[in-house]
C-alpha cells in the first residue's frame, strides 16, 4: 500500500533524556498542534547520543497516528529526509507555522 503524501506535515521534534530510563527519546516542540508528552516513532539514528546530544531539534514529516484504538503518536518513516534546526531556523519555522493556523 502506498504511503498518503497529504498525511504528512512538516513537524519540529526535539530529543531529550527520558528521565525514567536516562535513555533519549523524541517529543514534538512547544508552540505547535502536538503536545510534547506525545510519542514520536522515527528513526532509530535520531535517537542516537553518539550522533546528536540530547536537545537536538529536528524538521520530520510525520503524521498522526493510532495502533488498534491505542494512544495517539506521530509517525515519521525511517527513510524520510531529516533535517536539523538551528535555533534561527526553529524560531523561523514555529512563526511560521503560527502564521498558518491564522
Amino acid at each position: 500500500m502506498a504511503r498518503d503524501p497529504w498525511a504528512y506535515r512538516d513537524v519540529a521534534v526535539e530529543s531529550f533524556s527520558d528521565p525514567r530510563t536516562g535513555l533519549l527519546r523524541i517529543r514534538p516542540v512547544a508552540g505547535q498542534a502536538y503536545a510534547t508528552s506525545m510519542r514520536v516513532h522515527c528513526s532509530r539514528s535520531l535517537r542516537d547520543p553518539a550522533l546528536y546530544p540530547a536537545g537536538t531539534r529536528f524538521l520530520i514529516r510525520a503524521k498522526l497516528t493510532d495502533r488498534a484504538g491505542g494512544a495517539p503518536y506521530l509517525y515519521a518513516h525511517h527513510g524520510d529526509a531529516v533535517k536539523v534546526l538551528a535555533g534561527r531556523e526553529l524560531a523561523s519555522f514555529l512563526d511560521e507555522y503560527r502564521r498558518r493556523r491564522i
